[in-house]
């Protein structure tokens, strides 16, 4: 039964892109929408052709993937423990709430300057920006997903003698993975739109870097097979983030059975 219900999944994912395409063909074959607005999937099919041609293809999904996974690790290693820590310290979560709850509504494209005056144009300042997209909602998730671990499981693990840090090691982490996992699938999905605006100054590659070039040229069918990679490495990465946590966390899927 679960295999059914996991081959419709899969049917109707297919079916949604491919009405998607269908309407997009529709469109620029049959002549309602002029190539300058809306390229033909044959005209960014070449492009992205041209593109491994002449080598920038990869090129640009590297560097793109590098800065995103770099500044989004930056994330996760601040935003775990702090997470962790006010999920479970009333005073520490008084001290710093306030704090992440009005930094998490800055926009972070008002950020760059700073980050430019501060950090200079080099590639630590992407991974700066990256990082400030992503740790102030992770850390807030974090804290949610601890903060769901059932009370009773930590109670016992208080009356049969476990200390603080082995209640954390083996109580709560355990307990809380596959919903962490959720939410670094989450974050990294988030970590890919803050792209191209840490590639919007002082860029010299990147799939970001290359669709704010093609803006000044109108080159829509550029700027569409930009957007089409992005979409695909999110659509890996989130499965392998899928996959990872059936790794990490295999009672997870026995319970949820």
């Amino acid at each position: 039964m679960k295999k059914h219900k996991l081959s419709l999944y899969q049917l109707l994912s297919l079916l949604c892109f491919c009405l998607i395409i269908a309407a997009w063909c529709i469109l620029t074959f049959g002549g309602f929408v002029s190539d300058l607005f809306l390229p033909s999937p044959l005209e960014v099919v070449r492009k992205i052709g041209q593109m491994y041609r002449e080598g920038t293809l990869w090129a640009n999904c590297y560097e793109s993937t590098k800065r995103v996974v770099v500044g989004w690790i930056w994330s996760v290693i601040v935003a775990l423990p702090v997470g962790m820590l006010m999920a479970n310290s009333k005073k520490f979560a008084a001290f710093i709430q306030p704090i992440i709850e009005f930094a998490r509504y800055l926009p972070v494209v008002a950020l760059v300057p700073l980050t430019l005056l501060y950090l200079g144009i080099g590639e630590s300042q992407k991974y700066t920006i990256i990082f400030l997209g992503t740790f102030f909602q992770l850390v807030l998730m974090v804290c949610d997903t601890v903060s769901s671990v059932d009370q009773n499981l930590i109670n016992a693990a208080r009356t049969l003698g476990a200390g603080r840090w082995q209640i954390y090691r083996e109580v709560i982490f355990p307990a809380s993975l596959p919903g962490l996992m959720d939410d670094f699938r989450l974050t990294i999905g988030w970590a890919w739109t803050y792209l191209v605006v840490a590639e919007m100054v002082a860029a010299s590659n990147g799939l970001g870097y290359m669709i704010l070039r093609s803006q000044r040229y109108l080159a829509t069918d550029t700027i569409f097979a930009g957007l089409i990679l992005i979409g695909l490495i999110g659509l890996i990465t989130d499965f392998l983030f899928r996959v990872l946590t059936r790794i990490v966390a295999p009672w997870h899927e026995r319970l949820s059975d």
